[in-house]
């Protein structure tokens, strides 16, 4: 029983590390149409500054502060320069986002060093709880809890808020959007901020969690998010969340009976979704 809840709660706590990332991601592709392959750089970038800031400080909440402006940096830059030139066009978007995302990981060498960088969990999260034989990391409690407020949070915005309606008519139809009188361009440049910042957020965390960081970081994480976008369907907040906690808990699971499988079950989970659901778990069809 307690191999079972420590498994759980090990696959929830990932996953929703993994959602912090494919939460953005979803966002930008499916509200703005906009293929970004450069976002597990931003994942990188929000992990690497803001533990650098967490060490240099003492305060964790400075560094997370610090990882999500550094993501609010990065995402105004890259929407303005590198992806408002080709709205509308996919292979421009893919080619010129997997660009920025290797010159974002080469500039994290140079910036921070081409070492690794350690990360220790804060005193206030460190340690466990302990119910009979079953033993709870509390940082990963802190994951498990800081993902479900951002899910809220969204859910929240998207569907009961002024901004949410504008930006799911902007989806539907710019032009009318633009014609009411509202900046449709300063609307999305805000979406794409908004999911750069939590992929920092997400980077940040993980720190802690992984116990160390790595400029390759972004490439991985990055795959692992696409993974969960196809399987939770594009533009879908909440099939994210779920395909996210779904590939979470399957690696758990799978890395502690079957460690030869850990790496391929992710594809597999994909492949099984694509067949019977092309369109994703929450994807809607054409």
């Amino acid at each position: 029983m307690e191999i079972f809840v420590n498994l759980t709660v090990n696959g929830l706590a990932t996953g929703m590390l993994i959602f912090l990332l494919a939460a953005g991601l979803t966002l930008i592709f499916g509200l703005m149409d906009v293929l970004n392959f450069a976002h597990g750089g931003l994942f990188a970038w929000g992990a690497f500054s803001g533990i650098w800031v967490y060490t240099a400080t003492g305060s964790f909440m400075i560094g997370i502060i610090a990882a999500i402006g550094t993501g609010l940096i990065l995402g105004l830059a890259l929407e303005r320069f590198i992806i408002q030139p080709v709205y509308g066009n996919h292979v421009q978007q893919i080619l010129i986002t997997l660009g920025v995302m290797l010159v974002l990981s080469e500039m994290i060498k140079v910036v921070f060093g081409p070492n690794q960088l350690s990360a220790r969990t804060p005193s206030y999260l460190s340690g466990s709880w302990e119910f009979g034989d079953i033993i709870i990391i509390k940082y990963r409690v802190f994951i498990i809890v800081i993902g479900a407020l951002v899910f809220g949070v969204i859910f929240y915005i998207l569907r009961n808020t002024k901004i949410g309606l504008i930006v799911r008519a902007g989806v539907i139809n710019k032009e009318m959007v633009q014609a009411l009188g509202i900046n449709i361009k300063r609307v999305f440049m805000l979406v794409f901020m908004a999911g750069a910042a939590m992929a920092a957020l997400g980077g940040m965390l993980l720190g802690p969690y992984s116990g160390v960081i790595y400029a390759e970081m972004g490439l991985e994480f990055g795959i692992l998010a696409f993974i969960v976008v196809v399987i939770g369907g594009m533009g879908s907040i909440t099939g994210s969340v779920l395909a996210a906690i779904l590939v979470g808990i399957s690696g758990s699971f799978m890395a502690y009976y079957v460690p030869d499988l850990a790496l391929a079950v992710n594809m597999l989970l994909m492949t099984i979704v694509l067949i019977f659901r092309p369109q994703g778990l929450f994807g809607v069809k054409g």
